[in-house]
């Protein structure tokens, strides 16, 4: 038969009797407890037991403080014949759902019953210390089970630009009684100038650590010392599975490392960093550093030292907050709002206001009005949780968009910009010459991905002009003064000749301007097939991904380090260099920004690029030259041309305007090149 949880009622008599009887069983451990005790818990609702044909096999009881909001368990108790069955985690689940609104269960163990490991495998964390009454004065752990409520500070969001979890080698070195060895790089985290920049936290695991300190005078001086840094407490199912993962791909690449305790403790500070949202785990342990390949493709955990984190703020920061290579896959879903479900959004998106609630919703409904073609785009995460949300229609010549909205995630500012360049692409698609987005509640993230963009105030909206010209300054400006002049407001001044810096910023501003005519370079960039498909899904593949979501808006593809007059700012077109179908099979399939060129290193470039792209560090490695040194390019806002220019039709073009061609590498083409492939590529004739 199977064990059914029950709740026990003061007229119960006989469920009452059998727990008082098993908890005599185990009065060494558990302490006496009168029957009234027992008694007075049950009516006030604090009593569990685990049956099972009839037979107690364990029970719970614990107490529900009225002017405090957590459950105090005071025994959990199961037959030693029936332990090893899950029914201690059985016991803790059903009081879990009983009681979901309560903030955590507090439970005190004595240390030298040595149940620490029992404790950590229900998802208790250790929470403080206290002396006992026993004449022995032994010491009892407090231990803590989060209930997933947040609280009044865990959803203050920081100042800093950076977010970096410790581990307890790291925490020691700054909060610890004992000085260690190579110290002062720890230390450096702690500085004045970066006080603003980074922020330190921590997880589960390092509170562990610390309460098996054997040293009372250290244990309760680092216990103490927590209170500077933030709190993280990722869902303790979250990070089970996590650790799974992790220790799966660890055993396999690394089979070298035993799989011992110290192992384990390494895994679970990456799966805790995480499963808690961040990207930038400090460490100085060796064994956590030979993890940082498998942190960073299971997790996405970037294992650095101290002195990694203080010379390489900024980076850091924008791997954590700008991911587009996390868009690459097929986790993200994006599909029309369903009629009927606009309720169900309500929770997962900002409001305030006048915009809150059922009027929030209203608003959403109303977008259904059969006088204007709609469309309302939902995108969820892996878990199908919303996480983006906007509807836009075409009016004229103007894209309107009147709600916009990011939800909290990791990947929020990812999503914004990506999805501010998905409403310019839908806009050029439609023949729209403006956008103009009305959502009042925007986040602060959309409105800064927004002023990136080009966008701008006008009458408290923010609207962008897409320019779709291709020709000199001249001819750009016409237009883009005439969209001007339509909203009364002034336009850039163009003029042949421009500096790189300054067109490259007008044609970011009105994408998908081109200006020809300034001296802003062009390049033709060969790409082999495979990375081709990979980067633009070009040659496509067999299962498509999402339009919304396939192409990332800024990406990295590495090559061999020769210099051949790279410059920054910068077109590219992209050449697929190997075809399958003759010479057809060979062509230019788009355009993108370039915004840096590095070489350096394989493993320095795979650093400081991996959050943007496909290749893994091996692939790196493959592209480095004889001098062991690789050349990164920055791209961003690929546009694909509907039209691919095959080699022929390139090869034409060139001698058409007497302009000589390169195809073996990247090389530098005039400007009036790249003007007539650009417009064949779009030629609908």
């Amino acid at each position: 038969m199977a064990v059914k949880v029950l709740p026990v009622s003061p007229a119960q008599a006989e469920l009452i009797d059998k727990s008082v009887a098993l908890g005599d069983r185990y009065t060494k451990t558990l302490g006496l407890l009168t029957p009234p005790a027992y008694r007075q818990v049950a009516e006030n609702g604090g009593l569990l037991v685990a049956v099972e044909a009839d037979q107690m096999i364990g029970y719970a009881l614990f107490g529900l403080p009225k002017r405090s909001a957590h459950i105090r368990l005071a025994h959990l108790c199961v037959a030693e014949e029936q332990r090893g069955r899950g029914m201690a985690r059985l016991l803790v689940e059903a009081i879990k759902q009983r009681y979901p609104q309560r903030l955590g269960i507090k439970a005190k163990c004595r240390r030298d019953y040595e149940l620490s490991d029992m404790w950590t495998s229900l998802g208790f964390v250790p929470n403080g210390e206290v002396r006992g009454r026993g004449r022995d004065g032994e010491i009892l752990d407090g231990w803590w089970l989060d209930l997933g409520h947040p609280d009044l500070f865990t959803e203050v969001e920081s100042d800093a630009l950076l977010v970096v979890t410790v581990d307890h080698g790291i925490f020691a070195d700054l909060r610890g009684l004992a000085e260690t060895t190579g110290v002062e790089e720890s230390r450096a985290l702690e500085a004045g100038w970066m006080t603003d920049l980074v922020e330190l936290a921590y997880t589960p695991q390092l509170v562990h650590q610390i309460r098996d300190i054997a040293d009372t005078a250290e244990r309760q001086h680092q216990r103490a010392a927590l209170h500077g840094l933030r709190q993280l407490t990722p869902a303790a199912a979250a990070v089970a599975e996590r650790t799974a993962e992790l220790l799966k791909a660890a055993t396999e690449s690394l089979p070298d490392l035993p799989a011992d305790a110290a192992f384990r403790r390494c895994l679970q500070y990456v799966a805790e960093t995480s499963c808690a949202g961040l990207q930038v785990l400090a460490t100085r342990n060796p064994l956590l550093s030979r993890l940082a390949d498998v942190a960073w493709e299971v997790a996405r955990v970037r294992v650095v030292s101290p002195s990694i984190v203080t010379l390489h703020v900024d980076e850091l920061r924008q791997a954590q907050v700008y991911r587009p290579a996390d868009l690459m896959g097929t986790e993200f879903r994006s599909s029309e709002v369903a009629p009927g479900a606009e309720d169900e959004l309500v929770a997962f998106f900002n409001q305030s206001g006048g915009d809150d609630g059922s009027a929030f919703a209203e608003r959403l409904r109303s977008l259904t009005d059969d006088t204007v073609v709609w469309r309302r785009e939902l995108l969820r995460d892996g878990q199908g949780h919303p996480v983006a949300l906007y509807a836009w229609a075409l009016d004229g010549r103007t894209l309107i968009v009147p709600v916009l909205r990011t939800a909290g995630h990791p990947l929020e500012e990812t999503l914004a910009r990506q999805l501010l360049f998905q409403l310019k692409r839908h806009g050029r698609d439609c023949g729209a010459e403006i956008i103009r987005i009305s959502d009042p509640h925007l986040s602060a993230v959309a409105k800064a991905a927004a002023g990136d963009d080009g966008f701008f105030d006008h009458d408290g909206k923010f609207v962008a002009l897409l320019v779709d010209v291709c020709g000199t300054a001249a001819e750009v400006e016409a237009v883009a003064g005439g969209l001007a002049r339509e909203l009364t407001v002034e336009a850039a001044s163009l003029h042949a000749g421009m500096p790189a810096e300054v067109a490259a910023v007008v044609e970011r501003a009105w994408w998908p301007a081109k200006v020809i005519d300034s001296e802003l370079p062009s390049f033709l960039v060969p790409i082999e097939p495979r990375w081709s498909t990979e980067l633009f899904n070009v040659p496509a593949m067999l299962l498509p991904r999402s339009d919304a979501l396939g192409i990332s808006r800024e990406h990295v593809y590495y090559r061999s380090s020769g210099h051949r007059g790279e410059s920054v700012p910068a077109r590219l077109l992209w050449y697929v260099s190997k075809g399958t179908a003759g010479v057809d099979g060979q062509m230019v399939v788009g355009s993108s920004r370039l915004a840096e060129v590095l070489i350096d290193t394989p493993d320095t470039l795979f650093s400081k690029f991996e959050h943007l792209g496909v290749y893994g560090r091996a692939e790196v490695q493959g592209a480095a030259d004889a001098s062991g040194r690789s050349m990164a390019l920055r791209f961003s806002d690929t546009e694909i041309f509907p039209k691919p220019v095959t080699l022929r039709r390139l090869t034409s073009l060139a001698k058409e305007l007497g302009l000589p061609l390169s195809l073996i590498s990247l090389s530098k083409i005039s400007n009036e090149l790249f003007q007539a492939v650009y417009k064949e590529g779009h030629r609908t004739t």
